[in-house]
């Protein structure tokens, strides 16, 4: 059985392309590229999804193909430039991590197992159609956009698990969305005043669907914390609020910076670092420890946001929930309803904030979205849906899926959990656009996703590979 060798070497050259979401360009030349050098054929679309086909083994012409799916976009933490800054990946204990940013491993290391299959004769498989999306972690607008003739099979193996132990056979629905509470501009105010940045870092924060019932302390909460506590005993002015990373993570940091009259308003903001950190302990200490609160004394800024827009903010945010909305009854354990906001940033003309609701009943999704984005229409925001997907949920009697799990147990003496998870694929989409379509989603074991701290474990790379090799033959 081929080894996992050159599955490493494809993962090391996929990390030295930029392929944050909705920059996928160079991505999508490489998959051509690759493509053209083993001479199979590919199509690519206008939202540069790519799928590169390949004939089945010879003698098993006859069998059903199989679509191995990915996408090839990533989210990109501790970046300070996405489209230059490198992943510089190491190993550790077992482990591969990257040095201060993400790793890509979502779904960089399913990518690269594709292209693996690709090259490799020695495995015996159907004809393939190893299908790359694009900007699945920010919209799915990729899969949204598909067009009905862009596959033939009706089989995927989804490569974008990230639990080891599982077959993953549905996942909830999301709506993201992008909220702009209006601002005005003025100079800031002259005389004497002090100026103050206040920072929360050192948040875990991670993936706002499977993270989001450990009880992280998103930064959004206490940054929320502060502004409202001066603004309940002190007139201020804020310059910039911004918190978060990427729209589809727990936010782990937080900036703001302020100014307010010398004197006992100025003290009341300094003892806010002591009490926060007080509070963030006693709140999050066991589950995020490190996250931190400091306030500084900053340079003067040349403008200030408008009272009414930070007003209307404090006010949104104290009525969009924060986290885990509510448990399933059906799925011990399971996250039904979740709503995160991933991403706060104060621009010239508005405050622009994202939420991203998730559910595995799609009108629960719907009424919770309409909820928030009343809650923002009613402080004279405007609301803008970028993407709803559909919840999705697999037969887990399926013929597929059964023989997807004994192939578990068969290569690794062991047989895997079939759970639904509370993140999303695109499995609904392609629901959607090719009737009677089947799904089994597998991976390794990444940790972290969406973070800093995202780090996959290298032998169950291995272990993946071979179930993988080894359901392709079964499957031809």
């Amino acid at each position: 059985m081929p080894t996992t060798e050159r599955v490493f070497q494809l993962f090391k050259e996929l990390n030295q392309i930029p392929r944050p979401s909705h920059h996928e360009e160079r991505v999508a030349d490489y998959l051509c590229q690759f493509a053209e050098r083993l001479h199979l054929p590919y199509k690519r679309d206008k939202e540069n999804c790519v799928v590169i086909s390949k004939p089945a083994t010879p003698g098993h012409e006859g069998a059903e193909p199989i679509v191995l799916l990915n996408h090839m976009d990533m989210v990109c933490v501790g970046m300070k430039d996405p489209l230059a800054d490198p992943i510089e990946a190491y190993v550790e204990n077992g482990w591969m991590k990257a040095r201060g940013t993400s790793l890509g491993a979502d779904n960089g290391i399913g990518l690269s197992m594709a292209l693996a299959v690709l090259e490799d004769d020695s495995i015996v498989h159907p004809a393939l159609e190893v299908m790359t999306t694009t900007n699945e972690e920010d919209g799915m607008s990729g899969a949204s956009q598909l067009s009905k003739d862009f596959l033939k099979g009706r089989k995927v193996i989804n490569l974008d698990s990230e639990d080891y132990d599982t077959i993953t056979t549905g996942a909830a629905g999301a709506c993201l969305q992008f909220h702009r509470i209006p601002v005005v501009r003025k100079q800031a105010p002259g005389g004497k005043r002090r100026w103050y940045r206040i920072r929360f870092e050192g948040g875990l924060g991670g993936h706002s669907g499977v993270d989001i019932n450990k009880g992280r302390c998103s930064a959004v909460v206490p940054a929320w914390a502060i502004l409202a506590a001066i603004y309940n005993e002190y007139e201020f002015d804020v310059a910039s609020i911004n918190i978060g990373e990427a729209n589809a993570s727990i936010a782990s940091s937080a900036e703001i910076v302020l100014t307010i009259p010398s004197g006992e308003g100025s003290e009341f903001v300094k003892q806010q670092e002591e009490m926060m950190n007080e509070w963030l302990q006693e709140e999050y200490g066991k589950t995020d420890p490190k996250m931190h609160c400091t306030i500084e004394k900053c340079e003067r800024e040349e403008t200030v946001i408008n009272a009414e827009a930070l007003e209307a903010l404090l006010t949104c945010l104290e009525q969009t929930p924060q986290g885990v909305v509510k448990m399933s009854e059906a799925m011990k354990g399971t996250v039904e309803t979740s709503n995160n906001v991933g991403r706060i940033e104060t621009m010239d003309d508005c405050i622009f904030v994202s939420t991203h609701t998730r559910s595995f009943i799609d009108s629960d999704m719907e009424e919770l979205s309409r909820d928030i984005a009343n809650v923002f229409a009613a402080c004279g925001a405007k609301s803008e849906m970028v993407m709803s997907a559909p919840a999705w949920q697999e037969d887990q009697q399926s013929e597929f899926l059964r023989l997807t799990s004994d192939t578990f147990q068969d290569v690794l003496g062991w047989r895997p959990r079939m759970v639904a998870m509370h993140f999303v694929l695109e499995a609904g989409f392609f629901v959607q656009h090719y009737p009677g379509i089947q799904m089994a989603s597998i991976g390794p074991r990444i940790v972290e996703p969406h973070s800093t701290s995202e780090r996959i474990e290298l032998s169950t790379i291995e272990d993946i590979w071979k179930v993988l090799n080894e359901l392709l033959k079964r499957l031809a």
